[in-house]
């Protein structure tokens, strides 16, 4: 397991001018979460998935 975790899927064929993942990703950063927005191409989708922190030792 690659330790992300999907918090939300957005379709990748949109309204032109639109991006709601981003928009939802952008929100959530705004809360202090790390979240970032990638493209899973077997789905045809953009997903907003959150990395898990790094323990610090």
């Amino acid at each position: 397991m690659n330790g992300r975790v999907v918090l939300e899927r957005f379709p990748a064929g949109g309204p032109r001018g639109s991006w709601p993942a981003e928009e939802f990703a952008n929100a959530l950063r705004l809360e202090g979460q790390p979240a970032e927005v990638v493209m899973d191409l077997a789905s045809d989708a953009f997903l907003v998935i959150v990395r898990p922190r790094e323990a610090s030792d």
